[in-house]
C-alpha cells in the first residue's frame, strides 16, 4: 500500500513557467509552495528561507494536467468484470450512480497517467452493455486527485451524464425523440418531487418512474447546480440539446461533438463549453460523419471553451500528445495548452483550486525536460498538493527490470 506523499516547502527557480493564470508566461521564473498550496509564483523571487530550492535551468514548469472524461479508479482491466465498477444494471440506480464511490487509489493505471503530467481527473460512470439497462442516465461525475496515498476523492457531483444522439436512442425506445420525450418527462417528475417530497412520502403523488434515489440525485440538476455533461456527436443533436437546455434552464457541458465546428456559432452563443478528443477524425458512427482534425481550431476560434481528452480508457496518457496534434492542426499553442488545464477545471467548477499556478491554489506543479506538448518531453518532477510525486509505474517497473537481461541476451 503506498503511503500519502508528504507536502514539502519547495522553491522551484529559473524555470521557463508557463502559469495560465494572470502571471502569464515567465521565461526565467520561481513558484513558491508551502504546505501544499503556492504562495508565490513571478520572476524575481527571492526563496524564503526554511524551504528547498529547486533549479529548474532549462525546464518548463506547468500546471498539473487535468484529465476531463477518464474511468481513473473505476476500471482496472475491461476484460475483467469485477475490475469494472462504471456502470449499474439496476432498475433504480442510474442518476444516482455516484463515480466517487468505488474508487480504487491503487489501480496501476493511475502511475502511468500521473507520468504523462496527469494531476487531477473527473472520472465518470458509464453505461452497461447493450440490452443491460434502458434507463437513460449514467451517474454522476466525480473530481479526483491522482497524488500518491491519501483521499483519492476530491468531490462529488461535479456533473450529471448522459448520452444522447445515437445511443440515447438505443436506450430511449429506439429514437432520438423518444429519448429526449423521456428525458423531459424525467426532469418534470423530479421537479414535481422537489416541490412535493412531503406528498411523495405519504404516497399522495402520482407514479413516478424513477427510484427516489434517482429523483434525489437529480434535483441539483434542476435547481442549477449541477451540470449536464451529454455526450452527442451529430450537428443537428448538438443543436438540439442547446435548445433542450435552454429550455429547461440546465447548465450544459457537452461531450464528443465531434460535429460541433459545424455549429460553433451557436455553441459559443449559448456559452456552452466542450469537451473532445482533438484527433478524431474517422467516422465511429453515422453521427460522426463530419469529424476532422480542424473541430479543436474551429470551436476556438469562434469563442468555445474547449478541453481535451484523451484517447479513450487507459489511455490517458496521450492526453498531452493530443494537445500537440491540436497545435499541428493550426490550435495556438496557448489555447491547447488551456484545454488540458484551466479549461477543464473551470468547466467542473475546480478553477479556484487547480488548473493555473497562482498564489491560493493548491500546489499541482509539473517540471518538464521540453515542451510538455511534445512527445519526446518527459517530466523531471512531479508535485501535487506540494508532495513530491514517484517517478515510477509499472511499465518502468518492467522496463527497469527485464531490460538490462534483454541487452545481456543480445
Amino acid at each position: 500500500m503506498a503511503m500519502p506523499a508528504a507536502a514539502q516547502d519547495v522553491a522551484i527557480v529559473n524555470a521557463r513557467v508557463l502559469s495560465m493564470g494572470p502571471a502569464g508566461e515567465i521565461s526565467r521564473g520561481t513558484v513558491v509552495i508551502r504546505a501544499g498550496r503556492i504562495v508565490a509564483v513571478g520572476a524575481g523571487i527571492a526563496p524564503p528561507p526554511g524551504v528547498r530550492v529547486i533549479d529548474a535551468a532549462g525546464k518548463v514548469a506547468t500546471p498539473g494536467f487535468v484529465a476531463p472524461y477518464t474511468t481513473l479508479g473505476l476500471v482496472e482491466a475491461r476484460s475483467v468484470a469485477g475490475t469494472d465498477d462504471r456502470a449499474s444494471t439496476s432498475p433504480a440506480i442510474s442518476a444516482a450512480l455516484d463515480a466517487g464511490d468505488g474508487l480504487n487509489p491503487d489501480s496501476v493505471l493511475i502511475p502511468v497517467a500521473r507520468l504523462g503530467g496527469i494531476t487531477r481527473s473527473i472520472v465518470v460512470p458509464g453505461y452497461a452493455r447493450s440490452g443491460q439497462r434502458e434507463l437513460l442516465f449514467a451517474g454522476q461525475a466525480a473530481a479526483v486527485q491522482l497524488g500518491v496515498g491519501g483521499a483519492m476523492l476530491t468531490r462529488r457531483g461535479v456533473a450529471m451524464v448522459l448520452a444522447m444522439g445515437e445511443d440515447g436512442a438505443e436506450r430511449g425506445g429506439g429514437s432520438r425523440g423518444a429519448a429526449l420525450a423521456l428525458l423531459r418527462a424525467a426532469l418534470d417528475d423530479v421537479r414535481m418531487f422537489a416541490r412535493r417530497r412531503a406528498d411523495y412520502d405519504r404516497g399522495a403523488m402520482p407514479p413516478l418512474a424513477l427510484s427516489r434515489a434517482d429523483l434525489e440525485a437529480l434535483v441539483p440538476l434542476v435547481e442549477g447546480r449541477m451540470p449536464l455533461l451529454v455526450t452527442v456527436n451529430r450537428a443537428s443533436d448538438i443543436s438540439e440539446m442547446l435548445d433542450f437546455a435552454c429550455a429547461q434552464g440546465v447548465r450544459l457541458i457537452l461531450e464528443g461533438a465531434a460535429e460541433g465546428w459545424r455549429v460553433a456559432p451557436a455553441i459559443a452563443a449559448a456559452k456552452v463549453p466542450v469537451l473532445l478528443t482533438p484527433i478524431e477524425n474517422v467516422p465511429a458512427s453515422f453521427e460522426m460523419f463530419g469529424a476532422t482534425l480542424t473541430n479543436a481550431r474551429r470551436l476556438h476560434a469562434a469563442g468555445v471553451t474547449i478541453a481535451f481528452e484523451a484517447n479513450g480508457p487507459q489511455r490517458e496518457r496521450e492526453l498531452r500528445q493530443n494537445a500537440g496534434n491540436a497545435v499541428a492542426e493550426g490550435l495556438p499553442h496557448a489555447a491547447a495548452l488551456a484545454a488540458i488545464t484551466i479549461n477543464p477545471a473551470r468547466i467542473f467548477g475546480l478553477g479556484d483550486r487547480i488548473g493555473s499556478l497562482e498564489p491560493g491554489k493548491d500546489g499541482d506543479v509539473v517540471l518538464w525536460d521540453g515542451d510538455p506538448l511534445e512527445t519526446t518531453t518527459r517530466p523531471v518532477a512531479i508535485y501535487i498538493r506540494g508532495a513530491a510525486q514517484p517517478m515510477t509505474s509499472r511499465q518502468t517497473e518492467l522496463r527497469d527490470r527485464y531490460l538490462p537481461q534483454l541487452r545481456r541476451a543480445q
